[in-house]
């Protein structure tokens, strides 16, 4: 394999999203690119398909909806796909009813059975914070969420679901983890803030496809970089996104995740839940949000008119090595483990880490991708 790998100039490990956008400016820049992936597509968790029996596009892992604020990564994505004007909207149901989500004036009035007005909601806010009593620097996500919404929304919509998505008492997490936590003085029920929103209007799977589609990029899958990196030329450079403790042999133990669980379901009926997506804020309920894809596409109007949807239900697991990664667990145990491997990395020349896996940090799509260009504009730069 060394002999055959001079035929390239650079490799990239893992065909997410961070190792499309790093090989495509790589081949642009000049350079001819081997991507090494595991799976046997692109995407990695952002990966989307067209269910063949009901024409539904799913999210094979939960849903994704790209928004930003970044008219670079905005203009660079368009290169490669069309959006649709889709804006997102979450709700959530608490005790048996349904409420908009994020906090907001529609939630705060509902909950409270009140008719606030925006200016009504500092001073309102405020007093349920008083009411709590705490004093002093919070000490825990509980403590930290409570001064800044009171008791009573936090016991509503957020202690259960935390509990759920960690497996963790929301007193044992740390107190960053919910740091800003926004309460918004109107009716706006877009759950982001963002001027570009939408998601791929002819699917993801698109997207990557486009993003790999170049002469001097050659993409092989099902393949473990890791069982055989040391047939690969020393001097090569290499753009790795694969997990950071993984290519260290986890000598200092596992970095930890949350993982997660599907339940996919297909019901003979045209609207099952009438939006995309519905969390569950209470412990008692196991999984903490249901899916149902079709919502993201009514312009596909023979699709979204058909007697049949799907939908997802979603449940937060215990994660183990050899599954598959979904949340970074920040605490100070694995700041202290990741540390040291962040260490170790720095001592690796030739080797460029990025992605939520290859540097143990949650991104959004479009942070991805502006970390993306960054390290390999730098790369470029001084190559």
């Amino acid at each position: 394999m060394t002999e055959e790998m001079t035929e390239f100039d650079a490799l990239v490990v893992g065909a997410g999203l961070w190792g499309c956008v790093v090989a495509r400016e790589l081949a642009e820049a000049g350079n001819r690119v081997l991507v090494l992936e595991a799976r046997s597509l692109p995407g990695g968790n952002a990966r989307s398909q067209i269910d063949p029996k009901t024409g539904i596009e799913c999210h094979c892992y939960g849903a994704h909806i790209f928004h930003t604020s970044d008219e670079r990564v905005w203009a660079y994505a368009n290169r490669f796909i069309s959006f649709t004007d889709y804006r997102h909207r979450v709700l959530t149901e608490h005790d048996g009813k349904v409420y908009f989500m994020p906090l907001g004036l529609a939630l705060i009035n509902a909950f409270y059975g009140t008719n606030l007005k925006p200016a009504d909601v500092p001073g309102f806010i405020a007093g349920e914070v008083a009411k709590a009593g705490l004093t002093g620097e919070p000490r825990n996500l509980e403590e930290q969420a409570i001064s800044l919404i009171g008791r009573p929304l936090y016991e509503a919509f957020i202690k259960g679901y935390t509990q759920k998505q960690w497996n963790t008492d929301p007193k044992d997490l740390p107190s960053f983890i919910i740091r800003r936590l926004p309460v918004r003085a109107n009716y706006d029920i877009g759950y982001f803030n963002d001027p570009h929103q939408g998601v791929p209007r002819e699917g993801y799977f698109t997207l990557f496809a486009n993003l790999l589609d170049h002469p001097a990029i050659t993409v092989r899958y099902n393949t473990d970089y890791l069982a055989q990196r040391e047939a690969f030329p020393a001097e090569l450079p290499v753009f790795y996104s694969g997990p950071l403790d993984a290519y260290f042999n986890y000598r200092y133990g596992a970095l930890p995740w949350r993982g997660l669980r599907f339940e996919w379901e297909t019901k003979p009926v045209r609207d099952w839940q009438g939006c995309t997506v519905m969390n569950y804020a209470d412990a008692s309920v196991p999984y903490t949000r249901i899916h149902e894809f079709k919502h993201f596409h009514p312009e596909r109007e023979a699709v979204y008119q058909s007697e049949k949807t799907i939908i997802c239900r979603e449940f937060p697991a215990d994660w183990k090595l050899g599954d598959i990664p979904y949340y970074p667990v920040n605490t100070a145990a694995s700041a202290e483990l990741l540390a040291k491997y962040q260490a170790d990395a720095a001592a690796c020349p030739n080797v460029i880490f990025g992605g939520r896996l290859g540097e143990y940090r949650y991104y959004d799509m479009d942070k991805v991708i502006a970390r993306a260009l960054d390290q390999v504009h730098a790369y470029l730069a001084q190559a």
